[in-house]
């Protein structure tokens, strides 16, 4: 059996406003992206991550729904250093997005913060603590 790990994908309600959020992030979606019911930013490593809106994951799987209650999954983005983590928070909180845990210092030795997505994804944002 031959199976590797090519991509991410996430299910979006708002192509336009979750393109806009990793736009914010450094996720390099081509121009247009936005109105596009399927779109893909290159990731390190030949990785992507995909975004599909509801409607488009209807269109093959007619019976799918929206999950309910709490997210399962985040996606993890470590930043250059401590500061980074708390200026990358602010600029999206600021910007409107749900700061779900402010940057804080965590026992494992990492500055810390989760910001959701507009889906209420998390994104976890890190940075390892200096010592």
């Amino acid at each position: 059996m031959s199976a590797r790990f090519d991509a991410i994908g996430l299910v979006v309600s708002d192509m336009a406003a979750s393109v806009s959020f990793y736009r914010r992030l450094g996720f390099a979606f081509a121009e247009g992206a936005e109105r596009e019911p399927h779109t893909e930013a290159a990731l390190p490593g030949a990785l992507r991550l995909l975004l599909d809106t509801e409607d488009t994951i209807r269109s093959f799987h007619p019976r799918w729904r929206p999950p309910s209650g709490g997210a399962r999954s985040s996606l993890v983005l470590r930043c250059d250093s401590p500061g980074d983590v708390d200026a990358v928070y602010g600029e999206l909180v600021g910007a409107g997005h749900h700061g779900e845990l402010k940057p804080f210092d965590a026992f494992w030795g990492q500055r810390y913060a989760v910001v959701l997505d507009p889906d209420g994804n998390g994104v976890d944002l890190y940075a390892p603590l200096p010592g």
